[in-house]
Parts: C-alpha cells; sequence; structure tokens
C-alpha cells in the first residue's frame, strides 16, 4: 500500500502524522511510505530524516491526496483537505466529528473510509489512541491555566502553588480521566489544592489511592459542582464521552458565581467543550474573557510540545496503521477495535455517537464493509 503523511495545517499545528521512526516500520512492512516536504519540521526531522528511513519526497500536500491508498494525519482535514480525499482512500487520523458538521459532510460526500484515533478501542475498554494525547493535554492545561491566572494575562495574579504564608490556588477538575488524572498530577506537584470531581465511584475510589489524600475527590453533583466551580481559582474541563458532543456542564448563569479573575480551561472543546461559554480559540490567540472570566479553549493543545506528542501519538498509532495498511478494510473487519475507530465508510456514518448528535442515520460497520 502507498501511505501518505501530509504537512499539517491548521492554526499552530506542529505535530506530524508519521515520525522517520515510524516511516521505517511502514517500509519494513513492505509498503511505499509518501511524505509532504517539511512535514516534519515542527519535530525537528526535516526531508533527508524521511528520506533516510526509506520515505519519498513530494513538494505538494495534493499529491499526497491523489497518490495515496491511505493517508496519516494528525488533526481532523480542513476544508481544502477533505475536498481532495476520495472513494476507496482510508484516512486515519483525529477527527472529532460530533461537534464537526462541517467536516462530517465533507467527509461522507468524498466517500472516504475514515478511521478517527479518538474512537479506537482496546480490549479494557479504553481509548489507547485518545491516551497519549490526553496525558498530554492534561498536563499542559495546569501550565496554561497556571499562565493565564497571571494578572498579566487577564487572571486573577494568583500562582498555583503559593509560598509560605499565603494560601495556594484552588484548582478545581472536572472528569477523572487521563485528562483528570494527568491534570491533577501537575497540580498538586506545583502545590495547589486539588479537586477531583467525577461521577464513577469506583474511579474516585482508584484516584484516592493514587494521591494517598494529597488530592481531594468528590462525587460530581450540581451542588458538589458549584461549591467547587465557585472556590476555585482554576477550572479544568476533562469530560469525555467517547466520539459524542460534550455535556455542557458549567453554565454561563454560573460564571457570575465564580471568582473575578479566575480561568477555565477546557479540554473537552475538541468534543464541542464542557463549559456554555467555550469555543475553539487557537495558539495565536488562546483566551478570551467572559462575565470577568478567563476562557483558555484551544483545541489542539499538545500540538504546542510537539516534539513529546508527536512521538508519543506514533507510539500508539503505529500498531493499528500498520494493520490498516498490511490488510486495508479486512482489518477493519476482522478487529473489533478498529471497526469502534471507523466513523465513516463510503458515504454513510459507522458512530452511532456521531450519527445521533449530527442527525445521520447510523449504520454498523458489518453492513457497509465489503471484505471479498
Amino acid at each position: 500500500m502507498r501511505v501518505g503523511c501530509p504537512k499539517e495545517i491548521k492554526n499552530h499545528e506542529y505535530r506530524v502524522g508519521l515520525t522517520p521512526g515510524a516511516v521505517r516500520e511502514y517500509v519494513a512492512h513492505g509498503h511505499e511510505v509518501i511524505v509532504e516536504t517539511g512535514a516534519g519540521t515542527g519535530i525537528g526531522a526535516d526531508d533527508g530524516a524521511y528520506q533516510a528511513a526509506g520515505a519519498k519526497i513530494v513538494a505538494t500536500a495534493a499529491e499526497i491526496f491523489q497518490r495515496a491508498d491511505m493517508v496519516v494525519k494528525v488533526k481532523e482535514p480542513q476544508p481544502s483537505e477533505w475536498a481532495q480525499l476520495r472513494e476507496g482512500q482510508l484516512l486515519y487520523t483525529y477527527l472529532h466529528l460530533a461537534p464537526d458538521p462541517e467536516q462530517t459532510k465533507g467527509l461522507v460526500e468524498s466517500g472516504v473510509t475514515a478511521v478517527a484515533y479518538e474512537t479506537v478501542t482496546d480490549d479494557h475498554g479504553g481509548l489507547p489512541l485518545l491516551a497519549p494525547m490526553s496525558e498530554v493535554a492534561g498536563r499542559l492545561a495546569i501550565q496554561a491555566g497556571a499562565t493565564a491566572l497571571q494578572k498579566a494575562n487577564g487572571g486573577r495574579g494568583i500562582l498555583l502553588g503559593g509560598v509560605p504564608g499565603v494560601l495556594p490556588a484552588r484548582v478545581a477538575i472536572i472528569g477523572g480521566g487521563v485528562v483528570g488524572l494527568n491534570a491533577a498530577k501537575m497540580a498538586a506537584g506545583l502545590g495547589a489544592e486539588v479537586t477531583i470531581l467525577d461521577r464513577s465511584l469506583p474511579r474516585l475510589r482508584q484516584l484516592d489511592d493514587i494521591f494517598n489524600g494529597r488530592v481531594r475527590t468528590r462525587f460530581s453533583t450540581i451542588e458538589a459542582l458549584e461549591d467547587e466551580v465557585f472556590t476555585a481559582d482554576l477550572v479544568i474541563g476533562a469530560v469525555l464521552i467517547p466520539g459524542a458532543a460534550a455535556p455542557k456542564l458549567v453554565t454561563r448563569e454560573m460564571l457570575s458565581g465564580m471568582k473575578r479573575g479566575a480561568v477555565i480551561v477546557d479540554v473537552a472543546i475538541d468534543q464541542g467543550g464542557c463549559f456554555e461559554t467555550s469555543h475553539a480559540t487557537t495558539h495565536s490567540e488562546p483566551t478570551y474573557e467572559v462575565d470577568g472570566i478567563v476562557h483558555y479553549c484551544v483545541a489542539n493543545m499538545p500540538g504546542a510540545v510537539p516534539i513529546t506528542s508527536a512521538h508519543a501519538l506514533n507510539n500508539a498509532t503505529l500498531q493499528h496503521g500498520l494493520k490498516l495498511a498490511d490488510r486495508g478494510l479486512k482489518a477493519i473487519a476482522e478487529d473489533k477495535h478498529l471497526r469502534a475507530g471507523l466513523n465513516v465508510h463510503a458515504g454513510r456514518i459507522t458512530n452511532r455517537a456521531v450519527a445521533e448528535a449530527l442527525g445521520y442515520e447510523a449504520v454498523e460497520p458489518q453492513a457497509v464493509l465489503k471484505v471479498a
């Protein structure tokens, strides 16, 4: 199979779908790999590094989309990209379709077979291709929040860890999954007073054991949510319903009860955000203010640390990517975890959560996969 990797074009997106190390693995499996010139610049990998790994360098993204049987990316295709996708082609990348009707329409009309990193599953019920970026985003959320809390950036002017004789900042983390866990590690490590809210008692018990009392855990009710949000200096939105739009847990009305200059970081923004007042921002203009509350809602947070995140992502995506390259649609038909990742195929939506969010009829992958 001919595998193609274009340069990412989303605002300040420096990651790359294939590192040179991943290219070597595809080549070792007998595949031809074509990479757009400059695709790896953001991670310090020049064209020579890709050529040494066995890739062929092409001048434009258009050549990638025209020639590749399988396109490997990081972020969801932008309008100029989905217009170049075609029937019979495999797309392997993050999609986050539920809050994005335009992209969904573009993929449906293209006829492409689209496998979304964020809905591929594993034997433990996890999301192994989403997890590494959730780890990065959770840790970055605290760095970003701490910076936004500085007075010059519109925040309250409070140091997360405080100093002797001065109380530390209070951090409320909504959601105790991978993002929440990693955000809590960073915040607690900096000396902040941290509370994690979640609706899973087993998960709260796990978190309590992990932190051994250094982080408070609280069952998430409306009352508990208000208590923590109203007293917090920094609120992290770390909610995830796989494939579906994130629920709006913090309303605009609730902002009036928060401290002026408090910061919210909505890590769920890729799925539409879990704050009613959230809208996607970029690394160029990461924050905005609503009712005196600073919002940080960058939709590709891990893109800020591309060397770390691109290698972490490739570590996770390589195994399934090789299966797709080796066996094509048969890999999806035979592997239930890849079937869970299939969101669009031949003009049909194959992920139920996406279909319900956007008003499409959902079809089972087995019903539309035609494998000889």
